[in-house]
């Protein structure tokens, strides 16, 4: 069975042909990449707000919209799951130093 990463993945992508009017993400998608952008970062705040607060139960709840508004950008730019898999992996066992100095080679 597939996680819930990749079950969202396949529902965010049939939102790609549902009508605005009946669909949040299918209206995020038509108002294009600026609006998803906006709804990130707006989502990043709300993360940060409540890590202050240091109340588990909200940061839960903000990094859920965070990585659905993040899943929703992949869709609209046609990235799928498994390349950011493909990514983490990859960095699987490198230290962070070593990591971020890769990046600039």
């Amino acid at each position: 069975m597939d996680n819930i990463l990749t079950q969202l993945e396949a529902i965010l992508e049939q939102r790609k042909s549902a009508s605005a009017d009946s669909s949040y993400v299918s209206s995020l998608y038509q108002k294009g990449t600026d609006e998803i952008l906006k709804k990130i970062g707006e989502e990043s705040a709300e993360v940060i707000m409540a890590t202050k607060d240091d109340v588990k139960d909200k940061i839960i709840y903000e990094v859920a919209d965070l990585w659905f508004h993040t899943l929703v950008l992949l869709r609209h730019k046609n990235i799928e799951v498994a390349k950011i898999e493909q990514e983490l992996s990859r960095r699987f066992g490198l230290s962070g130093l070593e990591e971020k100095a890769n990046r600039h080679q």
